[in-house]
């Protein structure tokens, strides 16, 4: 698997330039399966956790990623496969199981898995309330939490920009939060909420962003729905 060579080999390059700074390494399980639950700020989110984590992490991917054709398509399969990412198909539901499942055998096999409890990227770098996901696994496989805070990525690489900016940037591991095992039909919707709640809270204190109490994922669609009106508006307003 390539996931170590660059992490390794290319890693230093992405160093120099991002400047990482690990606090609370001790607080990752030296063995066993575990969730590593952070915010999410910048694309470059997803180099910072390898980068500074002392064990490899899986990841969920867009489907989209591995649904290209021709070389491209098939290179970028083969890349994000490689280095521990799978797919993910996040129109939710029974076409989200699939990758859910797969999460499930990645802890139960004594690995960790990471998860970006937001679901998407913040649209104004608060920290916004978190799925159920992660609560979901830990209850299902009685495997920890690491609730873990990405501090200082969105002053790096600012939404569009693809090459981020030469700076520092911190992640904190947090205290594992330890949850007992549950059979799928036990799990309550307030389990789930009262786990999720607290990890989020637990990065809210860690990174210092103001929280938000709605999904990211809406504010993003709202967000678009009134660029899209004010541009049908500033149109309208040129014909006339």
């Amino acid at each position: 698997m390539l996931y170590w060579f660059f992490v390794k080999g290319l890693g230093p390059i992405a160093i120099h330039r991002l400047g990482p700074t690990a606090k609370g390494l001790e607080n990752i399980p030296r063995q066993g399966g575990a969730i590593i639950a952070a915010n999410h700020l910048a694309v470059i989110d997803d180099a910072l956790l390898p980068l500074t984590c002392p064990r490899m992490i899986h990841f969920m991917g867009k489907a989209e990623y591995f649904e290209g054709k021709g070389i491209k398509g098939k290179f970028k399969k083969w890349w994000f496969t490689s280095v521990g990412v799978f797919p993910v198909d996040r129109s939710g539901g029974s076409k989200s199981l699939g990758a859910l499942n797969h999460a499930r055998e990645i802890l139960e096999d004594g690995h960790l898995f990471g998860i970006h409890i937001e679901g998407t990227r913040s649209p104004d770098g608060r920290l916004y309330k978190g799925h159920t996901g992660a609560a979901r696994l830990a209850f299902e496989t009685g495997c920890p939490i690491v609730p873990t805070a990405i501090i200082g990525s969105r002053e790096l690489q600012v939404p569009g920009q693809v090459i981020p900016n030469k700076g520092k940037s911190t992640v904190i591991y947090g205290e594992p939060i330890a949850v007992e095992k549950k059979a799928a039909d036990e799990i309550t919707h307030d389990d789930l909420r009262s786990l999720t709640d607290r990890v989020t809270m637990e990065i809210q204190r860690m990174s210092g962003q103001e929280y938000v109490d709605e999904y990211a994922q809406k504010v993003k669609e709202r967000l678009k729905a009134e660029q899209a009106a004010a541009s049908e508006t500033s149109a309208s307003e040129a014909k006339a």
